[in-house]
């Protein structure tokens, strides 16, 4: 639960994992596709991103970078272009992080606790090409959005304007660049501070005009719980009118919180969603009703806090192949050895144990009430997507909801819902092509087709992997 930038690792059953990721697609592609030539994929089960029933023997035409129409494979007409049978596949929106910290903002890559942005032992020099390696796993999972929570504006901003002119394959970038707090508090060491107002008008407005943060994220939080000592607190006051003054900049906020109190202090300061579920403890049932009354998203995080004790009590998942794809041999074999002993001596690892159940039922809770649970992770990898899925199956969410948590939702927490998260003619083409039925198996978004983002097939042999390049998993 807190702003970090550490890789995130996946709990999944190894062999099924790697045949899932083996399963080659035979999909009839031409070598190059024209840019101009629209994409049919015909006979295809449509899993729209809304928790609606799947849709079998569907055509999808894919227009440019648009949706540009869904139908059944037997309605009349024979429409135009580069054809792809989809038969016994599976086709979803592309998936969401929408709290990720993105590796590179720190050198040596934080890894542990020991070196998240703003410890005094956290350097402060800023490595591209981690960072680039990192989005790349992200595509390679079949993300296609990324949230960054707050980083190093030296490193994030770039690469937001690098993937928005095309000049690097990465997830859609939505950033805030340095978070807002008050002096002192959660997350100051990557912060612009602010400690009163209206003197602190000039300073948020500057920030605002100079970052131009997708979503501006603020801290709230005290400390105080867990292995953590008291930190200062932002004043309420002050916090509502940083949120005002980023509306009417046009900029949605969100707030990192992690007790029930404080989320209800945020919602009612104004903000637009949370950065976090509450994991202090359970949920009351006033609040449960509250979120689904307000309808304010609120990003997952579970495997933030599930991974210390997963690393210390099974490592044995960095060989799968997701991982070993996202992740260097040299950082699989430090995660084994050095921040596994790390986290076996912590007294954070043994709470995160006992609070990440608690946490998984209040998300449980609120989503079967109608609130807005959206997949982030806190970390920086696709693999980490994955096993927050699985969590989220695990606290009893059906499949075809967690799709939707990962899709749509995340859209509306980001306030792009006209444009992204489900498969709907008019919207952007960022797609998953599966190879088995998700809303069946959770595991099943691991078996991937292929990855389109913006109307274009992701050539994943391209893609700057921390492992090394990877095969295509269907022929172009």
């Amino acid at each position: 639960m807190c702003c970090t930038v550490a890789k995130g690792f996946d709990r999944g059953k190894t062999m099924k994992f790697k045949t899932m990721l083996a399963a080659a697609v035979a999909l009839v592609l031409t070598p190059a596709v024209a840019a101009a030539e629209p994409i049919v994929i015909e006979h295809v089960t449509v899993i729209d991103g809304r928790a609606n029933p799947p849709q079998p023997d569907m055509t999808v035409v894919v227009d440019g970078n648009r949706i540009a129409s869904i139908r059944p494979s037997a309605a009349d007409g024979h429409p135009a272009g580069h054809h792809i049978d989809g038969r016994g596949k599976y086709l979803m929106p592309g998936m969401m992080d929408v709290h990720i910290h993105l590796e590179g903002g720190f050198e040596p890559a934080p890894k542990s606790k020991s070196q998240i942005p703003g410890h005094p032992d956290a350097a402060t020099t800023v490595n591209r090409q981690v960072g680039v390696g990192a989005l790349a796993s992200y595509l390679y999972a079949g993300v296609t959005t990324v949230y960054d929570a707050g980083n190093k504006p030296e490193l994030i901003l770039p690469l937001r304007a690098d993937e928005r002119a095309g000049r690097i394959l990465s997830p859609r970038i939505f950033a805030t660049g340095n978070l807002v707090t008050y002096p002192g508090s959660h997350g100051a060491g990557i912060a612009v501070t602010i400690d009163s107002w209206p003197q602190g008008k000039a300073i948020l407005d500057k920030y605002l005009e100079e970052q131009q943060p997708d979503v501006m994220k603020i801290t709230y939080e005290e400390e105080g719980w867990g292995a953590r000592p008291l930190i200062p607190l932002l004043p309420q006051d002050l916090m509502q009118e940083i949120i005002k003054e980023a509306n009417l900049h046009g900029v949605r906020t969100t707030i990192h919180v992690s007790s029930e109190l404080r989320a209800l202090e945020a919602i009612y300061a104004g903000t637009d969603s949370l950065a976090h579920p509450v994991i202090q403890g359970p949920v009351s049932d006033s609040f449960v009703k509250l979120m689904a009354a307000k309808h304010t998203p609120f990003a997952t995080t579970l495997t933030i806090g599930e991974n210390y004790g997963r690393l210390v009590d099974h490592p044995e998942f960095l060989d799968e192949p997701l991982y070993v794809a996202s992740f260097t041999a040299e950082d699989r074999q430090r995660e084994r050895t050095k921040v596994r002993d790390d986290y076996a001596k912590r007294a954070w690892t043994q709470w995160m144990k006992v609070m990440t159940p608690i946490a998984m039922e209040n998300v449980r809770k609120v989503d079967a009430a109608g609130g807005i649970a959206a997949t982030g992770t806190d970390q920086s990898t696709g693999a980490a997507l994955h096993r927050e899925l699985e969590l989220l199956v695990a606290a009893g969410i059906k499949p075809n909801e967690v799709i939707k948590i990962a899709t749509y939702n995340g859209a509306l927490l980001l306030g792009k819902e006209r444009d992204l998260g489900s498969v709907e003619a008019g919207k952007l083409a960022d797609l998953v092509m599966l190879n088995a039925d998700p809303t069946a198996d959770i595991e099943n978004t691991l078996a991937i087709a292929f990855v389109m983002k913006d109307g274009q097939i992701i050539d994943e042999s391209k893609l700057p992997l921390p492992g090394g390049p990877r095969p295509v998993r269907g022929p172009r």
